[in-house]
Order: structure tokens, then C-alpha cells, then sequence
């Protein structure tokens, strides 16, 4: 019989959603571990039920207590569960000992996030990125499992008189590691040249939490004659820095470059791993820092967006903030910040003002050569 030219998608993993609440004074586990659904959502896999643990601290060896993680085990059959995802960034320890308890795969945040990355990326310098990051997660969590590298492209040698599997999986990640260095810092050389070809003009660079509508506000700001770059209601929908020549005024252009979107405690491998990409902002003379007017805990994600740029030395760059949405805030939201512009990507309500807050801003900027 002929093959079926549209043959069955694959059936969506049935996900048991288990998290600690430690109770942290000032951070409420609700808004993140909500966030962390729509990642599995995005990720492509159905809910089917979530378990919150309280604890006062996180058992070391377990995460949720022995005990508990039997009888977890026992409510994922019931449900027919398929994969465990884990709020909670498991150890080593911790991953090991679960494994022996459950059945079914076991994810956590971290995880997830790099999955959805790898979905994502398009483009040669994205999939480099992300499989650098899914290695370096590897390299740290790599304590003896015995689960075969099949996604590993390209041999390296074979194993030596005695050498472990553990060992030769070790090497076999180093050196694919070292290739992917190689290979990015070539992207960021390359990068550089077409930055210093290009840098005639100002560059303002938008940053903010994932999911507030850079995109849509990168589109509206370019405007209609411009090709728009990708739209979607889902976390990190865009991987790959898009640059667009925007107008201000009579004779007065801008680049203005969107990145992707960040989180809070946004995986230390995917900040390493995507720091080339993220070099574009290290050159922005003004970064638009874009919030969700209508979500109520902006002030958090404002934080978690603050303490990427710390990390990537970025924070004495001139930011505006603008809080998009605003079409949609509720009428009881937070009060917007001082200084701040209110705006809505959708309806186009502020974008004028600050179109013109941009060009005041850059007033000082000096001229590139």
C-alpha cells in the first residue's frame, strides 16, 4: 500500500503538573508556576492535573519527600500521565532518585524552556544556540545515567582500555560543546562586521519579558510598508534578533531591534548560549524596555527583565518604559510608573508620543561614523 501523504501527528504527552510552594515572603508561587503551564501548554503537551507541595524547605534527595513522590507516582497512573513536569529545577540527586519512583519521563522548568527553544529556533545561529544550551544543562546533570547521546551528531573518537560510559559521554558532549563555541563565535564576528557596515544610524533596542508584544509593537512602529515580523499569544513565539529601519521625523531614521523575550530566572545556559544575540543590545544607544499593562504582576517581570540586563552589564544603559496593553488593563490595576508611556501595539493609542520620546532621547546621541 502507498504511504499516506499526511501521516498521524504524534499524540500530545499528558503532563502532571508537581511543584513545591516554600511560601517566600514577597513571591507568591501562583503567578510563576501559572507561567509555567503556559510553557507546557506552548511546549505542546495536555494538562491533566497539578500537585502543589508545601514545604519549608525542598527535600534534597527527593524534592517533595519519598513518601510523597510515591504517591504522586500512584495519582500520575491513575490519570494516564505520560510525563512528570516539574516546577521546581531538580538536582542531580534529586533527578536519580525520582527515576527510580516514577515510570514516566521527568522535566523540569529548565527543561521545558530549552524544549521550547529548540522548537523555535529557525534560523542556523538559533539552532546552534539552543543545542549549546540543551548540552551545557546536559554537562551539569550528567551523574551516570545510561541513557544512550542519540541526538549527538558527528563521532569523536571511541573509548579507551576501561573508559566508562559515563566518561565517554562526557567527552562526546565536550567536544560537540567546543565545535558549537567555534561556530558561534564565527556568527559574532560576522555579526560585528554587518553592525559596524550598518551603524550609521541610531539602534534602540526592545527588551522585556516574554509575551508583552515586542513583536507587535516592532511591527507597528515599523510600520505598514515594512515586513512584519512573527505575531503569536504564546511565550518566546520569536527567537531570532529582528532589526527594522523605523522613522521618527523629517530625515530621521532609526534601527530598532527586537530580542528575545526573557523570564524570570531565565536558564544561566540559554544567557550563555544566546549571548551573541544579546551583544546587539551591548550596542543599542537607548533600550525600550516593554511591560504587559494589562498582566498584574508586572512588577515582578519588570525585576526578573532589571536583573538579566545587571547580569549582562547593561544596567547604566538609557531605558524608556513602556507599558503596552493598555487597551486592556483592568480598571483596578497598579499605577504606572513615573515617566512611564502607556501604549497599545493593537489600536496604536501612545505609539506617536513615543515615537517622539525616542527621538528626544536621541537627541544627545552623538552622530556614527
Amino acid at each position: 500500500m502507498p504511504r499516506s501523504a499526511n501521516p498521524v501527528a504524534p499524540e500530545a504527552e499528558r503532563a502532571l503538573v508537581v511543584a513545591v510552594d516554600l511560601r517566600e515572603p514577597g513571591r507568591p508561587l501562583e503567578p510563576e508556576l501559572a507561567e509555567f503551564e503556559a510553557l507546557i501548554d506552548a511546549a505542546g503537551a495536555t494538562r491533566v492535573g497539578r500537585i502543589v507541595q508545601r514545604l519549608p524547605k525542598i527535600d534534597p534527595a527527593t524534592l517533595v519527600g519519598s513518601g510523597k513522590a510515591r504517591e504522586i507516582a500512584t495519582v500520575a497512573e491513575e490519570l494516564g500521565a505520560t510525563k512528570l513536569f516539574v516546577f521546581n529545577d531538580l538536582r542531580p540527586r534529586q533527578r536519580t532518585s525520582l527515576e527510580k519512583i516514577f515510570s514516566i519521563p521527568i522535566v523540569d522548568r529548565t527543561m521545558v524552556i530549552l524544549d521550547i527553544f529548540a522548537q523555535r529556533a529557525r534560523s542556523r545561529e538559533g539552532k546552534l544556540q539552543v543545542e549549546l544550551a540543551q548540552l551545557r544543562h546536559r554537562q551539569a546533570n550528567l551523574i551516570g545515567s545510561s541513557e544512550a547521546l542519540s541526538r549527538l551528531g558527528g563521532g569523536v573518537g571511541t573509548r579507551g582500555p576501561g573508559e566508562t560510559k559515563l566518561e565517554a559521554d562526557r567527552r562526546k558532549i565536550a567536544a560537540r560543546v567546543s565545535l558549537l563555541r567555534e561556530q558561534l563565535e564565527d556568527v559574532r564576528r560576522a555579526r560585528a562586521t554587518r553592525r559596524g557596515k550598518d551603524a550609521a544610524e541610531p539602534l534602540v533596542a526592545l527588551v522585556g519579558y516574554t509575551n508583552v508584544g515586542k513583536s507587535s509593537l516592532l511591527n507597528r512602529l515599523a510600520g505598514s510598508g515594512a515586513s512584519g515580523a512573527f505575531v503569536a499569544d504564546q511565550p518566546f513565539a520569536t527567537l531570532d534578533p529582528t532589526l527594522r529601519r523605523v522613522y521618527l521625523g523629517p530625515e530621521r531614521f532609526v534601527r530598532l531591534a527586537d530580542t528575545v523575550g526573557f523570564i524570570t530566572e531565565l536558564p544561566k545556559e540559554l544567557v550563555a548560549a544566546f549571548r551573541a544575540t544579546l551583544e546587539e543590545l551591548s550596542g543599542a544607544d537607548v533600550l525600550l524596555h516593554v511591560l504587559d499593562a494589562s498582566n498584574p504582576d508586572w512588577p515582578r517581570q519588570r525585576a526578573s527583565v532589571d536583573a538579566i540586563l545587571e547580569e549582562l552589564e547593561l544596567g547604566a544603559k538609557p531605558v524608556l518604559l513602556a507599558f503596552n496593553k493598555i487597551d486592556a488593563r483592568p480598571p483596578d490595576a497598579l499605577p504606572l510608573p513615573a515617566g512611564a508611556f502607556a501604549i497599545s501595539a493593537r489600536t496604536g493609542e501612545g505609539i506617536d508620543a513615543l515615537r517622539d520620546a525616542i527621538a528626544q532621547r536621541l537627541d544627545g546621541v552623538p552622530a556614527r561614523r
